[in-house]
């Protein structure tokens, strides 16, 4: 039987529902094959901020798209797609790919950049 890094390294590319005890509500939490800080920087780079508002950055603070906090926490992309880190990834990159009614445009990222930001999003949560 492996050690719980090993088990915890196996899992992370996996979406993950945990359930509170007590009858608190279920948190999805997820991981990404990404660099978070990375993430950040190119948010910033790129500017999502022109139609997000994004914890981490302070300007611009667009409101065309919906808010990003607490994104780590929904189960859904863009009311539709599952919340999963391959999908995402695939969203912040080219959205109209998946839903070519989207508002979103294609981003001028590469696909790991796209796993990056992926990964920041992840970061983000309402508490």
């Amino acid at each position: 039987m492996g050690s719980s890094s090993q088990i915890a390294c196996l899992a992370a590319p996996c979406l993950l529902l945990l359930s509170g005890c007590g009858g608190e509500p279920v948190r999805v939490v997820q991981a990404a094959d990404g660099d978070a800080h990375r993430g950040l920087e190119l948010v910033r780079d790129v500017g999502c901020g022109a139609c997000h508002v994004i914890p981490g950055v302070d300007w611009p603070r667009g409101t065309v798209g919906p808010p990003l906090i607490g994104f780590g926490e929904r189960t859904l992309i863009a009311g539709r797609f599952p919340n999963q880190p391959d999908t995402l990834a695939r969203w912040v990159r080219d959205a109209p790919s998946l839903d070519p009614r989207t508002g979103m445009t294609p981003m001028p990222l590469s696909e790991e950049e796209a796993r990056d930001v992926a990964a920041y999003l992840y970061t983000l949560h309402d508490d």
